[in-house]
């Protein structure tokens, strides 16, 4: 035998080691489908193969099916798998978009909307969202000027760089990653399933736990700028003070900072804001703050040398980063202080903590449409399966405890659950279960925070801090603490949209001064009138506060801005503009139909919503809704001005 084929024979034999071990642990509703994917026998569908419903979030890895069946499921998967890797089964075509409704909705035992059909085939990556532009690469006096290096810019960047645009990105920071570079405080993570995080054109199947922590969601940043050779077009430590429309030259001109304080102006034709809305702590302004001696230090602005061992910790807040970092420091203090403002509904789920094995890994890397479709399931029962129960059901007879039925049913399930946390303390139980109804601000996950509150080293502050008298805190109902550090758990200011940046559009327009301090609005979360080729990505109303994950919506932008870009360079418009009237009519849709929502409760306060009531954070629809909306651009909806040879307005 030849060394060549004694070679092959070995790499053969390990694949079958490493695919027998892997699939003793495999997802078998995802695995049935790569079965059903790779032969085309529609057995695997049927009785008695079909997966039972799951219960709860779980991933129902056995299927609820026999021992029997599941071993015989197995056994199959390794030979076809096998017969795959060795070219012997003939390929099969990927599944159409209706026929992928149809196997997600075998896999889990409920009905999937024939609707969602495309949207799945993208997420699946069988359709592309990429955007081809013809002669991109010609245009030597056009660019596309990105503010911010986080998900949302990366996610252009590398569009445009497929595509051939030039283009460059503006980032106050030494890193990319934005919001994943900045938070690193203990415990920080993603409340979203690893699996669905990341790019539908770049999944990552080397997560080591079912939730991400902030280190690999970083690193996953940094691997798709090195990836798509993304650094050079990156200016770091450059932070933009104001961007100016120039009517004459239709071009923006953007007043930069650079780190060692000099200042510099730069120009394109296109400007695009990729900020975000979690990029500005939000620290209240508590009386006697400037007496504290100790550090006093936001969870966004955490640093590797803060040790907190041995110290009296107060933690100010209970949402989605107290949730994460109390139970990390919890047994590291001497003892926190938790000062809650407002209570928190907290989802348990079973793949918290959970390791993802090297298995497991090993099946989405190497075993075809696994990794896909694992992604569909979890994109369905982590996205908008959860809508129906945040819409406000007018005739429901318990208004103030739900707002529907399905609402109502959350909402005992969450409360038997934090019952169950804390039995045995009235006093916790009180101080825990929500006022309002299930939802009403963002759905967090459990990260343990009900069990640390049992704790002897921690105790839960009910009604947050009103002042603060030196190393002395002092509660909501007058109670005296002494500590050595205050962490803000207090969020961003998210009603900002924009930060400190000023945009000035036509005629000297500051795009401040239009929307006021916190009442942004934008078409589709986008573009503004009178704000020309100015565009936002996750600006107003588009963040979803229903679950699922940040990567979509950004997708979905991005697939369409880039449209309007191929728009100007393949039919030679200098300036694109949404029309006043199709601004202020989808604007007046969002308002009606987030007015359905429970975020519009009485008695929810959450950050969606600015001082007079309105919802400017999240977004009304479901991804399918804003996906249909975002899909193709309707060039209808713009005022376009096209160049001439003077490259001048006609």
């Amino acid at each position: 035998m030849s060394s060549a084929v004694e070679s092959t024979a070995a790499a053969g034999s390990a694949f079958a080691d490493e695919l027998r071990q892997a699939l003793a642990v495999a997802n078998l509703p995802t695995l049935l489908l790569v079965l059903h994917q790779l032969t085309g026998d529609q057995r695997w569908l049927e009785a008695p193969y079909r997966p039972t419903p799951a219960r709860g979030l779980s991933d129902h890895d056995d299927a609820g099916l026999p021992p029997a069946v599941q071993d015989e499921i197995r056994d199959a998967a390794f030979k076809v798998i096998s017969a795959w890797k060795t070219e012997e089964l003939p390929p099969t075509a990927p599944a159409t978009p209706e026929k992928l409704v149809e196997l997600l909705g075998i896999s889990l035992a409920e009905e999937v909307p024939v609707s969602y059909a495309d949207l799945l085939a993208e997420e699946m990556g069988t359709v592309s969202r990429q955007v081809e532009i013809a002669g991109a690469t010609d245009k030597t006096d056009f660019r596309v000027l990105i503010v911010g290096a986080g998900m949302a810019g990366l996610n252009l960047a590398i569009m445009l760089k497929a595509a051939g645009v030039p283009f460059a990105i503006l980032e106050k920071n030494y890193e990319v990653g934005g919001t994943w570079l900045e938070n690193r405080y203990p415990g920080c993570g993603v409340d979203t399933p690893s699996h669905l995080y990341s790019f539908s054109f770049a999944k990552s199947s080397q997560w080591s736990t079912y939730f991400g922590k902030r280190d690999e969601v970083h690193a996953y940043f940094v691997d798709l700028a090195r990836e798509h050779n993304l650094y050079d077009n990156i200016e770091f430590g450059t932070e933009v003070v104001q961007a100016a429309w120039d009517g004459e030259d239709k071009r923006w001109r953007i007043h930069v900072r650079r780190s060692g304080g000099s200042e510099e102006v730069l120009d394109a034709p296109v400007f695009v804001s990729a900020v975000g809305h979690f990029n500005r702590p939000s620290i209240p302004d508590i009386p006697g703050l400037a007496s504290f001696p100790g550090r006093a230090v936001h969870t966004a602005q955490w640093s590797n040398d803060l040790d907190v061992t041995g110290k009296r910790v107060a933690v100010i807040g209970s949402g989605a980063s107290a949730m994460q970092i109390v139970p990390a420091l919890a047994g590291v203090a001497s003892n926190v202080l938790v000062y809650q403002r407002s209570r928190q509904w907290a989802v348990p789920h079973p793949n918290h903590g959970r390791a993802v094995t090297s298995e497991v890994q090993w099946l989405l890397e190497n075993v075809p449409y696994y990794a896909g479709f694992y992604r569909l399931r979890q994109f369905w029962r982590f996205g908008d399966r959860l809508h129906p129960a945040l819409q406000i059901d007018e005739s429901y007879p318990d208004p103030a405890f739900a707002v529907n039925e399905v609402n109502a049913a959350h909402r005992r399930f969450l409360t038997k659950y934090i019952e169950s946390e804390l039995d045995g303390r009235p006093d916790l139980i009180a101080a825990s279960v929500p006022e309002y109804p299930a939802y009403g601000k963002r759905p967090l996950i459990d990260h343990g925070w009900y069990r640390t509150l049992r704790r002897d080293d921690v105790e839960l502050l009910d009604g947050g801090l009103r002042e603060i008298r030196g190393s002395t805190l002092v509660g909501h109902d007058g109670q005296e603490r002494d500590v050595d550090m205050i962490v803000f758990a207090t969020g961003f200011q998210t009603l900002r949209i924009l930060g400190p940046m000023e945009v000035v559009g036509r005629d000297g327009e500051r795009l401040r001064d239009v929307w006021g301090e916190d009442d942004a609005r934008a078409y589709l979360g986008m573009s503004v009138p009178h704000f020309p080729n100015f565009f936002m990505l996750f600006g107003p109303n588009t963040s979803t506060g229903h679950g699922g994950s940040a990567f979509l919506t950004t997708e979905m932008q991005v697939r369409y801005l880039m449209q309007l870009i191929k728009a100007m360079l393949e039919q030679h418009y200098v300036v694109v503009e949404v029309r006043p009237d199709v601004h202020q009519d989808y604007n007046e849709q969002v308002d009606d139909a987030l007015a359905k929502t429970v975020w519009t409760h009485p008695s929810v306060t959450n950050y969606y919503r600015n001082r007079s009531g309105r919802i400017v954070g999240t977004s009304p629809w479901e991804y399918v809704a804003y996906w249909r909306r975002t899909r193709e651009v309707d060039l209808n909806d713009y005022h376009l001005e096209p160049a001439t040879t003077e490259n001048e307005e006609t």
